[in-house]
């Protein structure tokens, strides 16, 4: 069997642990979560089918899944370290086993618990964020108004927009201007009273529209110096459709635009603002890695974990126990550092989401030279 006696056991112990530790602290969370919302639930009369539903089915794996590297580590130290006090390592180790043998079981947990954080991080949570979001943008942070005003936006190579102010309730933008700019001229420039989303058509309706194109003549003003002739055409209309490239998830909150999205859709919304220039790109790009960097954090956390709590010491568990959480709390206060170093632009992205598993991978390292073989 690919599965030895060794491996059932340490792995059992692994997961159950695990489990065990994160449903406990997800219990906890939900208890203070509680108090602090029954206010809302109680005097706005919310179902109790939806707040279960929609709200707290999509929290617990939403902070499970954040919070299980660190919860991973913790259970590693507390299991691994009970053992170790009992003599059981120096019972493995002593029949020959190799400490690589040992750290297997281990690796083969980390890989589960990684590997489905992957897949709720890139593809299920997204899912699950857009019905909790929904939840809370309705009746927790009172049907969320967007308050900017003289809003611009890039939303091509060389197109312009700016509204007035915009209204996501209903998703109209009030006092449209829409520019287009070719070598630093203007070619194109529309103002219309308003302009209402199509959910049908993907399109938006303008009212009072006024337009304006310029164009080249294909003959110069031989009596201005060779310049170029331009014709500009005036067109007034009571509504037009346009598809452009700005949408109502282009006024969300920022947590609405990329936590609800999977993988390949954030990829690509990524992509659309580049070309659209928009001075979002480092949270996005954060958001993207993040998915991937926290996940991979379980394999280096649960090496050190193992090396640090598998040496009998005297005063039993309690000082490996706290050797665990201070390096927990030096490493999310690391992740904490670099997130917000990226996100201001001064470094890259993605070395900047990396940067913690990197330095932890060199303390792994260390841990694993020291450890008892």
């Amino acid at each position: 069997m690919f599965l030895k006696k060794l491996d059932k056991y340490i792995l059992k112990k692994f997961l159950t642990t695990f489990f065990f530790s994160i449903a406990l602290i997800l219990m906890i969370f939900i208890v203070f979560d509680i108090k602090d919302k029954l206010p809302t639930f109680t005097t706005k009369d919310i179902a109790l089918k939806e707040i279960v539903l929609d709200y707290y089915l999509m929290f617990i794996p939403y902070y499970g899944n954040f919070f299980s590297p660190v919860f991973i580590f913790i259970s590693v130290i507390f299991f691994t370290s009970k053992m170790a006090q009992q003599t059981e390592f120096i019972a493995i180790l002593s029949s020959g086993t190799s400490f690589n043998r040992v750290l297997r079981p281990y690796l083969m947990g980390a890989f589960i618990i990684s590997f489905g954080s992957l897949l709720l991080n890139h593809l299920i949570l997204p899912k699950a964020f857009k019905i909790k979001i929904g939840f809370e943008d309705k009746w927790i942070n009172n049907n969320y108004t967007n308050d900017e005003r003289n809003i611009h936006r890039k939303i091509g190579k060389n197109t312009l927009l700016y509204l007035q102010s915009y209204d996501n309730k209903i998703n109209t933008g009030y006092k449209i201007s829409l520019e287009e700019v070719v070598d630093n001229k203007q070619t194109y420039f529309l103002s219309a009273d308003n302009m209402l989303w199509d959910s049908l058509s993907s399109e938006w309706v303008l009212t009072n529209v006024h337009e304006r194109k310029i164009t080249i003549q294909d003959r110069l003003d031989t009596l201005k110096n060779q310049k170029p002739i331009y014709h500009q055409e005036n067109i007034y209309l009571t509504t037009k459709k346009m598809k452009l490239e700005f949408a109502p998830i282009d006024m969300w909150r920022d947590e609405s635009k990329i936590e609800t999205k999977t993988y390949f859709e954030l990829k690509s919304y990524i992509k659309r603002e580049k070309a659209k220039g928009s001075n979002r790109i480092e949270l996005y790009e954060v958001e993207m890695y993040k998915r991937t960097s926290f996940p991979f954090a379980t394999f280096i956390l649960t090496i050190i974990g193992v090396c640090v709590s598998s040496r009998k010491v005297r005063g039993g568990v309690g000082s490996q126990i706290a050797l665990g959480l201070f390096l927990t709390c030096i490493y999310i206060m690391l992740m904490y550092i670099f997130i917000t170093i990226a996100t201001t632009g001064v470094a890259s992205p993605l070395l900047a989401v990396w940067v913690p598993n990197i330095i932890f991978s060199f303390v792994a390292l260390y841990f694993y030279r020291t450890a008892q073989k």
